[in-house]
């Protein structure tokens, strides 16, 4: 305790003392709450003035036309900022959203600008360590798979396949439209092959405060290798070696993470690089930092503090998902580490945290669990973040592979792109329900895997709705066998408790098929489903049981089943789709944790691939087979065997390719 107060004395009473980074909170924007947000005060149109025409179209999506501006938005007080800068006070970061400033003092300005009357409290910015940076290795890129003609993933194949997103490139929906917002540690982007040609917006450095997020004089050798891998991860495109989901979007990267002393970054360059990317329009951002504890370990977090309005970084994604901004982060690499939990800010009430699992759906060890300290499931949903395919910053067509939720999460977000991208009406609302409701374990979540491994086909196939000033349109894209045959798609529908209703439904040119509600009365619950054919010349019903439901005037549709599904007994279920051309998965039921085996086997019983072997869990567990064989060769069209070999018994399903 001793040793604390005379190092607690020089900071405060020694200008010689190195300057401590300092959080400075103000007590009001210089004016009541109420006359700053009318809208004909100069405050008010000040604040509309920051938002750019694309914020403003988002934010009135989800906070309405009249209510876009809150208190949070507006500027800081003026004559505050001069009082604060004539006591000789350099600001670092404006962070309106939080009415405070950053800055660098000495012991004496801190006992200046504490007792300013406007100053409401001065504390100490608190640096945030970072998981241990993964370790890369280089990749020769030696296993090349083609995929849907004249698209080539190569070594970037395997993490995309598991989530679904080669079918929904097909479709012609990889972002574009969509912005997407980056926080890491810097980008070498335009000194890569599968970055230099991505649409950027606008970058900035939090950490030397310029427009450069590429590695400077006085930076890390670590600076950028870990941006520009994760940047290739969701927007990454160079036929033959990576075409990442979001390849067609456009970005804005910011620097936040200072990598000169350890791996760290400041709470208040997350916080205002997030306000910045907000103003400035995006749709979507990722960050692949988290934090549990700080380089002081005097102002770690504790677990109590994981309650979702703690940390400054998590209370920044609130606020940006207020705001429309659809938000995703790693959930962290603590989970066989004594930390154990996700890290903040993957503990914000709405963000989704990615876990990570390896490219048989397991989940890594590594992979942060779950619950936040009041009781909420995290992780949300998994990707594959075990030996990622990605660039490398090394050079220009290198490429690397590397391990983290880090990494699980740009293709998470990547998906979310890809789904608005194919409904751009959609809310950050809706998108967070459908991954959820579409992700692989929906049904029965938990504190590991969350809501399941997340997939693109799934949550742009689930329908979805769009209001105007006529009603509400219900819309759906089809992945089914091959694709739709649009003559034979019906709606069924049932209103209340009146009698089934069925339309057949046409495309409208772009894979979408909608159908418009008219004169329904506010609050009646609408049931419905699908048939169509595919195609094959296949049947199909979607959902294959139950039905999908929504209350009129809400846009959250649910999935119901016909009845509860418990898991008494080993089964193996039927893949789907069947036939398939990309990626199919396949389901089974283990009635235990127990020992099983899953391999696939030609027609005449050789073996062609193995897809699992280990410790299944109890309840439904969910494979995928991209329809390439142990050797690294693509499977030809035909008939071929699941096999399931667990509790003693053998199980066994036809599987069907067609190229």
């Amino acid at each position: 305790m001793k040793k604390i107060f005379i190092v607690l004395f020089l900071l405060l009473s020694s200008n010689a003392f190195p300057q401590v980074k300092y959080l400075i909170y103000f007590k009001d924007k210089g004016l009541p709450p109420a006359r700053a947000l009318k809208k004909s005060g100069s405050e008010y149109r000040e604040a509309l003035s920051l938002l750019s025409e694309r914020c403003i179209m988002r934010r009135e999506k989800v906070m309405g036309k009249d209510h876009i501006i809150t208190f949070e938005d507006i500027p800081l007080d003026k004559n505050y900022l001069d009082e604060i800068a004539n006591h000789g006070v350099k600001i670092e970061n404006k962070l309106r959203w939080f009415n405070a400033v950053s800055a660098y003092l000495t012991g004496d300005q801190l006992t200046e600008v504490s007792g300013l009357s406007f100053v409401k409290k001065v504390v100490p910015v608190k640096v945030l360590k970072i998981n241990p940076p993964p370790v890369f290795r280089e990749s020769k890129n030696e296993k090349r798979n083609s995929v849907q003609g004249s698209s080539d993933y190569g070594g970037s194949y395997t993490e995309y396949a598991l989530s679904g997103i080669p079918p929904v490139h097909s479709k012609g929906f990889n972002g574009q439209g969509v912005i997407i917002g980056i926080l890491d540690n810097g980008f070498m982007w335009k000194k890569h092959e599968s970055l230099a040609d991505r649409n950027v917006l606008a970058e900035y450095n939090f950490v030397f405060h310029d427009t450069s997020t590429a590695p400077q004089t006085g930076d890390s050798p670590e600076s950028g290798i870990h941006g520009t891998f994760v940047f290739s991860l969701i927007g990454g495109y160079k036929n033959g070696f990576i075409i990442g989901p979001a390849y067609n979007a456009s970005f804005i990267l910011a620097k936040t993470e200072d990598d000169r002393s350890e791996s760290h970054v400041e709470e208040d360059n997350y916080a205002a690089a997030l306000q910045w990317m907000e103003s400035m329009g995006v749709d979507i951002t990722t960050s692949s930092l988290g934090y549990s504890t700080f380089d002081d370990t005097t102002y770690s977090y504790t677990y109590k503090d994981l309650n979702g309005n703690t940390t400054i970084c998590t209370k920044a994604l609130n606020l940006a998902f207020e705001r429309g901004v659809s938000t995703f982060n790693a959930a962290g690499n603590e989970g066989d580490k004594s930390w154990h939990y996700v890290d903040a800010p993957a503990d914000a009430y709405k963000v989704i945290a990615v876990g990570a699992v390896d490219q048989f759906n397991f989940l890594a060890a590594f992979s942060s669990r779950g619950p936040t300290y009041d009781g909420r499931i995290k992780p949300e949903v998994t990707a594959m973040g075990v030996n990622n395919y990605g660039a490398s910053a090394g050079g220009y067509s290198n490429y690397s592979v590397g391990s983290g939720t880090s990494f699980a999460t740009p293709i998470a977000a990547g998906i979310g792109a890809m789904l608005l991208s194919a409904y751009p009406y959609l809310t950050n609302e809706q998108i967070r329900q459908i991954i959820l409701e579409t992700a692989g374990s929906y049904i029965d979540p938990d504190n590991n895997h969350g809501y399941g491994l997340i997939s693109a086909e799934r949550a742009v196939g689930f329908p979805n709705l769009d209001s105007n000033a006529a009603g509400y349109k219900l819309n759906k894209i089809f992945f089914a066998n091959g694709g739709l045959l649009s003559s034979t798609a019906k709606l069924h529908y049932i209103l209340g408790n009146s009698p089934e209703i069925s339309i057949s439904l046409s495309s409208d040119g772009s894979h979408r098929y909608g159908y418009e509600f008219t004169s329904v009365s506010q609050g009646e619950s609408v049931k419905f489903y699908y048939t169509f054919q595919d195609s094959t010349g296949g049947s199909n019903r979607e959902p294959a049981s139950g039905f999908y439901s929504f209350s009129y005037g809400s846009k959250e549709i649910s999935f119901v089943q016909s009845a509860p599904v418990t898991v008494s007994s080993d089964s193996l279920e039927d893949n789907f789709p069947n036939p398939f051309n990309n990626t199919t998965t396949i389901y089974f039921n283990s009635a235990s944790v127990q020992d099983a085996s899953l391999i696939i086997m030609d027609g005449i019983g050789q073996k062609v691939k193995s897809l699992f072997r280990g410790s299944a869990t109890k309840g439904r567990n969910i494979v995928s087979w991209d329809g390439i064989s142990d050797n690294g060769i693509k499977c030809a069209s035909g008939v071929y065997f699941a096999l399931l070999r667990i509790g003693g018994k053998d199980y066994m399903k036809k599987i069907m390719i067609l190229r």
